[in-house]
């Protein structure tokens, strides 16, 4: 199979879909792997890597896409990269649909067949594609909700972790899953008060017995959550359904619940945004203030640490590439429940079902779409 990996040209965007052992995995398989000139240049991987792998770098987007079997990236497709997709084509990468209604349709309407990472499952019912850059992400959302806290960024002030005499920051982060246990984690380490608010009476369980009384659980609830916004210095926004719009958990009005200067960090950014005051920012221009809550709503969050984004996320999805290269997409997904659960959309048809209902499209499950 010939595989494509262009440069990705979203904001501030320097992750890259393939390292060069990836590429000399796939090529050790027998398979031809093109790569846009400079595609890893920001993170240390250059042209040269990936030819002693095995590659071969071409200079312009538009002939990785007019000559690649399968392109795979890291963010979605943007428009004019939509334009050049065409059908018979795999697109593997991120695509976070069901927010992104123009997406679809340019999707869509290009027959591609487009795989998308986060909605690829694992044995124990996990996102094994997605978990990596959550784990980041997470990571990255008390660094970056520090650093808006500060006054000058138009917090109210607040160090996380406090000093002798001073009472630390109150960090409260809406979801227990792997995005807001990463944050959780790092708040503790800088010494905040963290409350992690969850629906599943397992997972509290889970957490208590992991982290006992450092970490604090909280059933979520409409009425626990407003009470949480008034005691907070920062709210985390850590929820998820797969592959379907994030639920807005916080209105507007309720903004007016929390101390001038509080930041909200919007994790679920991607799905839409669990804060209703939510909408995409960029790492050129982070944050926005409403209400006097200043908002953290980066929509690529792990590019901002991109090299160790790209090992993370190349870890894990290296051998789903392989496999859909070595079999062929449509085998690979026959073979592989997981895999298949990734497909999003193919020939014209949107193929996973909380994206149609989202967006109002018919779903044509794949069984449909490839026939029994």
């Amino acid at each position: 199979m010939l595989i494509g990996v262009p440069k990705e040209i979203k904001n501030n965007e320097y992750r890259v879909g393939l390292t060069p052992a990836g590429v000399r995995e796939l090529t050790g398989h027998g398979h031809k792997v093109m790569i846009e000139t400079m595609a890893g240049h920001g993170i240390g991987l250059d042209d040269e890597h990936y030819v002693a792998a095995g590659g071969t770098i071409i200079d312009s987007a538009g002939e990785i896409f007019e000559r690649a079997e399968m392109v795979v990236k890291v963010k979605e497709p943007q428009p004019g990269e939509c334009g050049m997709l065409r059908e018979g084509q795999t697109l593997f990468t991120y695509l976070h649909l069901a927010p992104d209604p123009e997406q679809t349709r340019l999707l869509v309407a290009s027959g591609v067949t487009a795989i998308a990472y986060e909605t690829v499952t694992d044995g124990r019912g996990g996102l094994p594609l997605l978990r990596p850059m959550s784990e980041v992400a997470g990571r990255m959302s008390i660094q970056a909700a520090a650093h808006a806290l500060e006054r000058h960024k138009g917090g109210n002030g607040t160090l996380l972790g406090g000093v002798p005499g001073v009472t630390p920051g109150r960090v409260v982060v809406i979801g227990g899953g792997v995005v807001g246990v990463n944050a959780a984690r790092m708040a503790m380490g800088l010494g905040a008060d963290v409350i992690v608010m969850e629906r599943s009476p397992d997972k509290l369980v889970e957490l208590d017995e992991l982290y006992g009384p450092r970490m604090k659980t909280l059933f979520s609830t409409a009425d626990s959550i407003e009470h949480q916004l008034a005691h907070a210095d920062v709210v985390i926004g850590a929820v998820l359904i797969p592959g379907a719009a994030a639920p807005k958990l916080v209105r507007r009005k309720q903004l007016a619940l929390m101390k001038r200067g509080a930041v909200v960090v919007d994790v679920a950014i991607d799905q839409g945004g669990c804060f209703e005051t939510s909408k995409p920012t960029t790492h050129q221009d982070p944050t926005y203030v409403v209400d006097e809550v200043v908002h953290y709503c980066v929509a690529n969050m792990p590019g901002a640490v991109a090299r160790t984004s790209t090992f993370a996320l190349t870890n894990a999805t290296l051998p789903f590439v392989v496999r859909l290269a070595n079999r062929g997409p449509e085998a690979a997904m026959r073979e592989d429940a997981h895999l298949r659960a990734g497909l999003n959309v193919h020939k014209g048809q949107v193929t996973y079902e909380a994206v149609a209902q989202d967006l109002d499209y018919d779903y044509v499950p794949f069984e449909k779409a490839f026939g029994a």
